[in-house]
């Protein structure tokens, strides 16, 4: 029962330490104008900084996990929201546009690797055959961030000053730091195994694969949302007022979703959670492009959107840390720079038929598109697998 509790104790801790990472990810987005009248400088250079920090996650995540790989899993821990910690802090003390987006981009180094090991070290925690539960409680502090964290953020940011944003991620930083050091217990982080026929490290195509499956799956809900604010004021027509209600709407779905996918996990196999989850968001999103213009259709097609995305999450996490084996903290930690590339992707995909002239609304469809690429990849896998599997059980039985 103790050692039950204390792996409950190192969930939180990890969870808080999602929260921090979701706060300063997406807190930036609300704030983005003023930040740009703080510093004097325009909208799309402030938009700079959202780059950097992605561009961080991306870099950071092999490199501080491969760097890390032979140290115990609570140090590696620590120092990574040690870092986080001090440069989100340092992003508030940021008074012109060099500083802060060096601050941004080295704030984003720790992201995908306290991700990546956090949902090994989770699995590990968790009781036998609750693994993928112990990830989405993970991963529920950047959910519930979208809900709570963000919106305060945002308020606080907007009427007084943007910088004290920045301020709320550094202390949130230091609360995961301090639950971290009290109730994660001691977890040596094993050595990346020498390649072997089950084990081939970075040469394992399924491996990247999955990778690329994520970067594109995933663009598919990042094309969507990187555009809600126009599609709810400009094409349904609510005021201003609403853009923040809907992302809480997105928020609360992302919260669902975090835990529903974790249940898929377990019901199916990662993969064809994946394939489930990303064949919903299709419709959904065609379903959103084709009837966003009714002002309340598009409210609760926010609130299934964020349910469908993030029912991905915990499942594509799985799937990469059973294909990576012998080096699944770094097969994991790859994973959090593919979101943040099909973050970046996708918003830059879906931004070219809005710049055509086609309307905010293309921006769901070509969400669709990416989505739909991402089941054809899933679907891809598993028959691939089952080829292999079908192979060498032929292969036994004609040796035999």
């Amino acid at each position: 029962m103790k050692t039950e509790n204390t792996n409950k104790k190192a969930l939180t801790a990890l969870a808080i330490g999602g929260f921090g990472i979701g706060l300063t990810e997406f807190v930036i987005m609300g704030i983005l104008p003023d930040v740009a009248n703080g510093l004097g400088i325009t909208i799309p250079q402030a938009g700079h900084f959202i780059a950097a920090y992605a561009l961080g996650v991306v870099v950071g995540a092999p490199l501080l996990t491969k760097f890390s790989s032979k140290m115990d899993a609570r140090k590696i821990l620590l120092l990574l929201m040690g870092w986080f910690t001090v440069f989100n802090t340092v992003s508030g003390l940021g008074e012109n546009y060099l500083t802060l987006l060096v601050a941004r981009f080295l704030s984003g180094l720790p992201h995908g690797a306290f991700f990546g090991i956090g949902a090994v070290v989770a699995g590990k925690l968790a009781r036998e055959g609750k693994s993928a539960k112990a990830i989405a409680v993970m991963f529920s502090g950047l959910t519930i961030a979208n809900v709570i964290g963000v919106p305060v953020g945002t308020y606080i940011g907007h009427h007084y000053d943007w910088s004290i944003s920045f301020y709320m991620v550094g202390l949130v930083g230091l609360l995961a730091v301090a639950s971290i050091f009290l109730w994660m217990p001691k977890l040596v982080s094993e050595a990346p195994e020498p390649y072997s026929k089950e084990n081939k490290g970075l040469k394992n195509g399924e491996l990247w694969a999955l990778i690329l499956l994520t970067t594109i799956g995933t663009g598919g809900f990042f094309a969507w949302y990187s555009y809600i604010a126009p599609l709810i004021t400009d094409v349904a027509g609510w005021g201003d007022y609403m853009v923040g209600y809907a992302m809480i709407l997105a928020g609360l779905g992302m919260v669902f979703g975090n835990f529903i996918g974790a249940k898929m996990a377990e019901l199916f196999s990662p993969l064809k959670a994946v394939a489930i989850s990303l064949s919903l968001m299709v419709v959904l999103l065609l379903i959103n492009s084709m009837l966003a213009f009714n002002p309340y259709i598009v409210l609760a097609m926010t609130f299934l959107i964020g349910v469908a995305a993030f029912t991905v999450s915990t499942p594509i996490q799985m799937a990469i840390i059973n294909t990576s084996k012998g080096n699944e903290m770094l097969g994991s930690s790859m994973n959090q720079s593919a979101f943040n590339m099909g973050n970046a992707s996708g918003a830059y995909l879906a931004g070219l038929p809005i710049a055509f002239g086609y309307g905010v609304v293309y921006a769901g469809a070509v969400g669709a598109v990416l989505a739909g690429l991402g089941v054809c990849m899933a679907l891809g896998i598993i028959f691939y697998r089952r080829k292999k599997a079908g192979f060498s059980f032929r292969k036994m039985a004609f040796n035999g």
